[in-house]
């Protein structure tokens, strides 16, 4: 091999290393465990609830309801967690106490269930 060949080889092996380690650098640190931001985009699933504004969050599952905190919504029904599940088909309520087992398995988890 030629030296110029060398010198080639060593930048090309120079550069894809650098390009490796920015992407490392370029991701954001999350600690182990956190909760993820929350997302803007809906999803694709499970549409938003119909009446105020929500977010989706996707470790717990559901739409959280930014104007009535400890309310989340999926799947045309709200879930509330008070001393116990209770759910209801709309976000005053009437709520009707429910299993943990009814409650989207993310959520459930979140209140230690």
């Amino acid at each position: 091999m030629s030296a110029s060949t060398l010198i080639r080889a060593s930048r090309l092996l120079l550069v894809a290393m650098l390009l490796g380690l920015s992407a490392c650098s370029l991701q954001p640190h999350q600690a182990p465990g956190s909760s993820s931001a929350p997302s803007s985009k809906p999803h694709p699933h499970f549409a938003p609830p119909p009446q105020g504004p929500s977010h989706w969050d996707g470790q717990l599952g559901v739409h959280v309801l930014e104007n009535i905190p400890g309310v989340y919504y999926r799947q045309r029904t709200y879930y509330r967690w008070n001393n116990g599940w209770s759910w209801a088909v709309q976000p005053q309520g009437p709520w009707q106490a429910c299993a943990s087992s009814a409650v989207p398995a993310g959520l459930s988890r979140h209140y230690g269930q």
